[in-house]
C-alpha cells in the first residue's frame, strides 16, 4: 500500500510499445515465436508455429523466465495485462503522433469510460501477448489478471 501522497502516474500505450520491442520488429521482443518458457500465458495454446506449453493459471514473480528485452525490462508479455494511460479508441485514427497519451475522444466509441491494457497476462492466447496487441476494458474494474508497471523517469 502506497501513502496517500504518492501519485504514480500511467505511461502512455506508445511509451509502452517502445520498450517492450526494445528495437525490435517481430510479435514479441524475443522473436516471433512465444514459449510458456519464456512467458506466463495460456501455453495450451498456440501462436503461429509456437509448441503448446504449460498454462500456469497465476501469476508469476517478476523476472521467473530470466528474458529480460534489450532495454534490460522482464515480462512484457505475458502475466498480467498492464493498464496504459490513454483511452480506449477502435482504430488509430485521429491518435497523437508524438509519444502522448491518447485522452480525447474526437471518435467517440467509449465516451472516455474504458482504458486501454497491453501485454497480455498468465490467462491469455499467446496472440494476446504481442507487442502490438492491446485491450480495452472499464478503468474502474478490478481483475486479477489486470495490473501495471511503476517506471521511474
Amino acid at each position: 500500500m502506497l501513502p496517500c501522497w504518492v501519485t504514480l502516474p500511467l505511461h502512455p500505450t506508445a511509451e509502452w510499445e517502445y520498450v517492450c520491442r526494445a528495437g525490435t520488429t517481430t510479435p514479441f521482443h524475443f522473436g516471433e515465436i512465444i514459449t510458456s518458457d519464456l512467458a506466463s500465458y495460456n501455453g495450451e495454446k498456440t501462436y503461429g508455429v509456437s509448441p503448446k506449453g504449460e498454462h500456469r493459471r497465476k501469476t508469476t514473480p517478476v523476472g521467473s523466465f530470466r528474458v529480460a528485452n534489450s532495454f534490460g525490462l522482464y515480462d512484457m508479455h505475458g502475466n498480467v495485462w498492464e493498464w496504459r494511460e490513454d483511452h480506449w479508441h477502435g482504430n488509430y485514427q485521429g491518435a497523437p503522433t508524438d509519444g502522448s497519451g491518447w485522452l480525447e475522444n474526437s471518435n467517440n466509441d467509449n465516451d472516455n469510460h474504458y482504458r486501454l491494457l497491453r501485454g497480455g497476462s498468465w490467462g491469455n492466447l499467446p496472440r494476446n501477448c504481442r507487442s502490438a496487441d492491446r485491450y480495452g476494458y472499464g478503468s474502474d474494474y478490478r481483475f486479477s489478471k489486470f495490473g501495471f508497471r511503476v517506471a521511474v523517469s
